[in-house]
């Protein structure tokens, strides 16, 4: 079993790749909440895989793991990542009450954060991709063999990002009045409807975030079909960015 979170499908690709070897059930992790289904038996594995949002995963998925519980032989944690992991392999571990994670893995992907990265043209965004296909075929082949490790490669002490990384992330970054809507919105709600919180409701055919706080996926800016969506003063000249390699239908970031 595979319990994924995808904002811009860079975790759904990588869902897609380990059923490819080894054919089994997916679920979102925001449907699994929506759901409030939290109990999880597979015989073989369980897999977390999530992007890590300054050094540790996404408030959502945090308060997931804190809810969860996991009855397997193998739970393992795929971080994907466009700087470093940091500490989300002990961040996750931590929240998930009654057992350890058994290996940890971290695959280099576009980091999606367009306020600062710039992911403008193919060149810049191959810049995060050269190492990822080999990250991806390590991955298949030890889990496939149900390999074991201590910790996530590379990472970073677990107190940085207690101290400074994810305070910023929740006092400072998730505020959603940083975003705004250009004239060229159309009016679609995609960003409302997928919108793993469902901070953004449709008013007048414009989105409107209603909620003080996010998750920063940026999902809504990366996936708005006309690029209306911004968030601060660099995105509009950084790009947008989503994965398209992998099999995700119309929920791929959900």
């Amino acid at each position: 079993m595979l319990l994924y979170f995808s904002a811009t499908g860079n975790g759904k690709y990588l869902a897609d790749r380990l059923c490819e070897r080894e054919p089994q059930e997916q679920k979102s992790i925001p449907d699994c909440m929506r759901a409030g289904e939290f109990s999880f038996s597979d015989e073989s594995s369980i897999g977390l895989i999530v992007p890590t949002y300054n050094f540790g995963p996404p408030s959502l998925v945090l308060e997931f793991l804190k809810k969860a519980k996991f009855e397997t032989p193998y739970l393992y944690l795929v971080a994907s990542y466009g700087t470093t992991p940091g500490a989300i392999g002990a961040i996750a571990n931590r929240a998930i009450r009654g057992r350890e994670i058994d290996a940890y893995y971290s695959v280099r992907m576009p980091d999606t954060w367009t306020p600062i990265f710039d992911l403008s043209t193919p060149e810049k965004v191959a810049k995060f991709t050269v190492t990822t296909e080999a990250q991806v075929n390590e991955l298949l082949q030890k889990v496939g063999e149900r390999h074991r490790n201590r910790g996530m490669r590379p990472r970073v002490p677990t107190f940085v990002a207690d101290l400074i990384a994810q305070p910023l992330y929740n006092r400072i970054e998730r505020k959603t009045k940083h975003f705004f809507v250009e004239d060229s919105c159309i009016g679609c709600g995609k960003c409302a409807r997928n919108c793993p919180v469902s901070a953004i409701a449709m008013e007048d055919k414009k989105p409107v975030w209603v909620k003080d706080k996010c998750m920063l996926c940026l999902g809504c800016l990366h996936r708005c079909p006309v690029f209306a969506i911004q968030y601060g003063r660099h995105t509009k000249a950084h790009g947008q960015s989503v994965n398209r390699m992998g099999k995700a239908g119309g929920k791929e970031n959900a």
